[in-house]
């Protein structure tokens, strides 16, 4: 392989690592546009997600190998129902624990993510076990070539779904009524309020909303690598530091900074010690937040 070929290579890689890394970092910017707390248990909704609709689809043992259930749905009706399903526990995790406690400060709320983090976690143990879980590629076929590089198919599928999830997020918020309420609430939650508009309701749907747009990536990425329960955490790291990036308010922000996160990492691992592809993401976060802390094509940190 020429040089060429493999520089090539690193970036096909980075631009599908940075699509993982962006459609979590969307979940992110979501629900901090509207209630200015980060969750960390966003990458925990992709890792439900991915294991719901593996159990939904083909033969899976639960419990430690104590309960096997067996639906054998199709995959996309597997798929679709488990984004509910994970809509929904979204929206409980905003009812049960983050609107009783909206008096209190974001610091604490954030807290309270992490402790939702923790628990998703460990059902996913309970219930999956330490089973990395794989499946079936959405697209089956060998690899395709791409000027030298090698480029698989659920490869497209990811960053697809990446600039699908961009567009309909910019239609949403621009052309409904819903969604620009719910900008509403982002600019200004007091003066929506004022206006009568129903932030608590805004804020219960940006959960469901980041939930439901992190199962459908989870979902999408793990035919290219297996799922297992802790795998949230991976996820949640990575996507928060694409959304810092971006500086937590962007949508396009968060796509590129997910972008450039998935590209150092690449290049990073490809032409010096794979040991430290993962703290390249910490490395970045720290730049981001010495050099730039009001990210790019976002408003600036003091805003959180």
């Amino acid at each position: 392989m020429t040089l060429e070929s493999q520089l090539l290579q690193l970036l096909v890689s980075g631009v599908t690592l940075g699509s993982i890394y962006a459609l979590i970092a969307l979940g992110f910017v979501i629900i901090h546009n509207v209630t200015g707390i980060v969750n960390f248990a966003q990458g925990d909704f992709a890792m439900l997600g991915a294991l719901i609709a593996v159990t939904l689809h083909e033969k899976t043992s639960l419990f430690n190998r104590v309960v096997v259930v067996e639906v054998n749905w199709p995959l996309p009706v597997a798929a679709l129902l488990s984004i509910v399903i994970v809509t929904f526990i979204g929206a409980g995790l905003y009812v049960l624990a983050i609107r009783p406690a909206r008096g209190a400060s974001i610091l604490s709320l954030i807290i309270i993510t992490i402790g939702a983090s923790i628990t998703f976690r460990g059902f996913g143990l309970i219930a999956w076990w330490t089973d990395p879980y794989p499946m079936p590629a959405f697209s089956p076929g060998p690899p395709l070539e791409f000027g030298g590089a090698i480029l698989t198919r659920q490869s497209l599928w990811v960053m697809g779904t990446t600039v699908l999830i961009l567009v309909l997020l910019y239609l949403f918020f621009e052309h409904t009524m819903f969604g620009k309420a719910l900008r509403a609430c982002a600019i200004n939650r007091d003066a929506a309020r004022l206006m009568g508009i129903n932030t608590d309701r805004m804020a219960l749907f940006s959960f469901a909303l980041s939930a439901g747009v992190s199962a459908l990536a989870g979902i999408v990425i793990t035919p290219m690598t297996f799922m297992g329960y802790d795998s949230g955490t991976f996820l949640s790291l990575k996507g928060f530091v694409a959304a810092i990036i971006g500086s937590l308010m962007s949508a396009p922000g968060a796509v590129i900074g997910g972008l450039l996160l998935g590209i150092a990492e690449s290049f990073g691992a490809g032409l010096g010690p794979s040991a430290y592809k993962d703290a390249i993401a910490i490395l970045v976060l720290f730049g981001v937040l010495l050099v730039r802390v009001g990210g790019f094509l976002g408003r600036p940190a003091e805003s959180l």
